[in-house]
């Protein structure tokens, strides 16, 4: 079995959360970039890429894989990192930072939601799931690649993340939705976070659009730091809004040199904070 995970580069950890139906390969771009200066940790998910799907296993939920995180640091000995996710991947690092914020150094939250699933979401995904079983990923993937990635974005790209979705396990998959239709609400949670945080969004995303972005950064820290007297202004300490433009659902691929710029500038906020 292959390993399940990228390990590169030496120094202050960052580890990435990968998005449904993605796998640990759609971080190249920030695993090339930042593995320069940092331990770079992303790894595949459970039932997605090269890690295998539990058997027997239904469902699997966010907090599921939030331990799955937590163990992995703890298997390479890393007690204190920089967590980001993209999307499921974003919900799965807010669940950690629940569980256990205090080794968390700085966040990235890139196109995600904080919200509960609706009634109407929960039957959505349930039922998604089943179609993936019964059917396969293609249908879908055909179905949604102009929503993951913006149309106009590079082929090179639109095929990486048509080859990631085809190529995940659909119990995998179809275990992760049942688990996300049952997630709770972080918004609450996004109020007492104290440690710098990027929160990144496509301009033209439809899955999680630029305002659901703007009230997270709104409401991040605001429980935390009491200067902050309007709740609707977040704040500037704690959480940065970078909205990237040309690119939908997953910036990180659609405008790598714009996203790793907003990493940058959340690393060294990290850095500067250790420091004081």
């Amino acid at each position: 079995m292959s390993r399940t995970y990228t390990d590169e580069g030496t120094g202050d950890a960052l580890l990435l959360v990968h998005g449904h139906p993605f796998d640990r390969t759609m971080w190249a771009p920030q695993i090339a970039e930042f593995s320069r200066t940092h331990r770079v940790v992303a790894p595949d998910l459970r039932g997605y890429g090269s890690a295998p799907v539990a058997p027997g296993t239904g469902t699997t939920l966010l907090s599921d894989f939030a331990e799955d995180v937590r163990a992995l640091a703890d298997a390479l000995g890393i007690e204190r990192f920089t967590l980001g996710g993209l999307s499921m991947g974003g919900q799965i690092v807010m669940e950690c930072y629940r569980l256990f914020h205090e080794r968390i150094n700085g966040l990235v939250l890139a196109d995600t939601f904080p919200a509960a699933e609706t009634s109407e979401g929960r039957a959505a995904r349930n039922a998604m799931a089943d179609r993936l079983v019964r059917e396969g990923m293609k249908g879908y993937a055909d179905e949604v690649l102009d929503k993951m990635v913006a149309p106009y974005a590079e082929e090179s790209v639109r095929a990486h993340v048509h080859r990631m979705m085809t190529s995940t396990q659909p119990e995998g998959a179809a275990a992760a939705l049942r688990g996300r239709a049952q997630r709770p609400d972080y918004r609450a949670l996004l109020t007492t976070i104290d440690v710098p945080t990027l929160v990144v969004v496509g301009r033209d995303d439809t899955y999680t659009p630029v305002a659901d972005a703007e009230a997270m950064h709104a409401a991040i820290g605001t429980a935390s730091n009491p200067s902050v007297s309007n709740p609707s202004v977040s704040a500037p300490s704690v959480s940065t809004l970078t909205v990237v433009e040309s690119a939908a659902h997953m910036p990180n691929l659609e405008q790598p040199a714009v996203f790793n710029a907003a990493l940058h500038g959340l690393l060294d906020r990290v850095a500067a904070r250790a420091k004081a």
